[in-house]
């Protein structure tokens, strides 16, 4: 059932819940009568409960690729606050890049998550117009990935793992980002994190867009939300440079294959972390603790692997991403292959028999 405690306004509801919406409006009618006439209306509350559940079921089992990007970008969906202050205990920040600022953008810090240490990484996109203004919408400048990469080399030296919470719609494209380095910053952040000797979870909480993400989100294991989406451009950016129209965003998110389940048939993601019924926005608690639940599993799991195969593990998924099925089937027998070959050059060889000499 959706959380009562995240109210749904009527402004909040998306395009294609329409029917949901209705029925929202026909139960508060019902309850409002109740409490003016003093009549029971539970009985025919319940059934439109039921009518609800069955109609959010059908819509969000279905959903089209731009319509998961809707359900990503929704005014109410969890932010990094949620998760910072009802899966992290005793979170302390640590501020700074030690070479220009304190980007708000991304926020960094130490805290626990269920028995488990850590140092947490995130973006923060900010919930009202002023905290959107102060941390520039989500879109992080050099300063912000350079501060990510320096806590996750502190992380490092005293072998604290690190959890990535991705949720922007891209790196800050501005004239001040790139005369500081923005893609200097992002390509040193994708080298450094591929090699940092301690353990990266790497989770997509709702817009994982273009460098922006990747910027914090090379690890040992990548999982995204059931409606969130990563890409490698915003379906409005691509329809603007394929059709230059704008208006072609569905199309273009529908040939992106950004939602959770295209990037888990390919093989780009690990898991898909599943919402409450009607999307996280729905159901704040229980979203927060999925991902919490996920976090302290893969902890656990990935502590159970040396760091140099974990580091060679990493190292290998890197570059298996973009590959055939033919040319992972061909790496992954090509170690069995050598070995025959071996075998087979160890085979002692006959002498040809010389021919008798009439």
């Amino acid at each position: 059932m959706p959380d009562s405690g995240n109210k749904i306004g009527d402004g909040d509801y998306l395009d294609f819940e329409t029917h949901v919406a209705d029925l929202d409006r026909q139960m508060n009618e019902l309850r409002k009568l109740s409490s003016v006439k003093g009549i029971d209306y539970s009985a025919e509350i319940r059934r439109l409960q039921r009518k609800q559940v069955a109609e959010l079921k059908r819509v969000y089992s279905n959903l089209t690729a731009w319509q998961t990007v809707q359900v990503a970008r929704h005014p109410k969906r969890p932010l990094l606050d949620e998760y910072l202050n009802l899966m992290v205990k005793e979170f302390r920040e640590l501020h700074g890049d030690r070479c220009f600022g304190d980007d708000r953008a991304i926020i960094t810090g130490l805290g626990q998550i269920s028995r488990e240490k850590v140092l947490v990484v995130g973006q923060s996109k900010g919930r009202n117009t002023k905290q959107k203004i102060a941390c520039n919408f989500g879109c992080a400048n050099p300063e912000g990935y350079r501060k990510a990469i320096a806590k996750m080399k502190f992380a490092e030296k005293y072998s604290i793992p690190i959890v990535t919470l991705i949720d922007t719609p891209g790196a800050y494209p501005g004239i001040g980002a790139e005369e500081r380095g923005q893609a200097q910053a992002i390509a040193v952040n994708l080298i450094e994190m591929s090699r940092l000797k301690v353990l990266i979870i790497c989770i997509c909480i709702g817009e994982g867009g273009s460098g922006g993400a990747l910027g914090i989100g090379v690890g040992d294991r990548l999982a995204m939300l059931e409606f969130a989406y990563y890409s490698v451009i915003s379906p409005e950016g691509c329809a603007a440079i394929l059709w230059r129209d704008g208006s072609q965003a569905a199309d273009a998110a529908e040939a992106l294959k950004l939602t959770s389940k295209d990037l888990y048939k390919l093989e780009l993601i690990d898991t898909i972390i599943p919402e409450p019924l009607g999307g996280a926005h729905r159901n704040v608690h229980d979203t927060v603790h999925n991902v919490g639940q996920y976090i302290a599993k893969t902890l656990r799991d990935l502590k159970r692997t040396k760091l140099d195969n974990l580091l060679e593990n990493r190292y290998k998924r890197l570059r298996s991403i973009g590959i055939t099925p033919a040319e992972k089937l061909r790496r992954k027998t090509q170690a069995g292959r050598e070995r025959i070959r071996a075998a087979l050059k160890a085979i002692p060889k006959k002498p040809k028999p010389v021919p008798a000499k009439v």
